[in-house]
């Protein structure tokens, strides 16, 4: 499934590294967390594609923030807004450049079905978010459950 294209996450992710106190020279210091994060992300027709958040997040680099508890609710990108899955992770490194996420810990997905009642559920370790096609891999301890007839989910 192909996922509307993203409008300028790397700003955004810019814009709060230099609320934050920025990014300096190499060598310098990071700058402090910011705490109760949150990040949307648009459409080029301006709905909502996706929104990033956690209780913390530590910038890096201009390529590279660090999220504590990181919560991705991917929505269906045109006016009704519909949210199409939320991952959720203890910890993860999330590569705006590249509209990746990923976390060596546990991961949960949770896809859902266009009347809002969940459809799957997949856990497992060392994982991979990439919002093109809203792809996500797991490595290691992968489970998926299906809450809805298998007929429906092959097709």
């Amino acid at each position: 499934m192909s996922g509307p294209r993203v409008q300028a996450p790397l700003l955004a992710v810019l814009a709060l590294a230099a609320a934050a106190g920025g990014l300096g020279a190499p060598g310098a210091p990071v700058a402090a967390p910011a705490r109760n994060w949150a990040l949307p992300l648009f459409t080029n027709e301006g709905f909502r594609s996706m929104t990033l958040r956690g209780s913390e997040v530590h910038p890096i680099s201009a390529d590279r923030i660090d999220v504590v508890d990181i919560n991705i609710t991917t929505f269906s990108g045109d006016a009704a807004a519909r949210v199409d899955s939320s991952l959720l992770s203890a910890s993860a490194s999330f590569f705006p450049r590249e509209n990746r996420a990923s976390g060596p810990e546990s991961v949960r997905v949770i896809r859902f079905r266009e009347d809002g009642e969940i459809s799957a559920e997949i856990t497992g370790e060392d994982w991979t978010y990439q919002q093109e096609g809203k792809k996500v891999s797991i490595r290691r301890n992968a489970h998926v459950v299906f809450r809805e007839q298998l007929a429906s989910v092959l097709k």
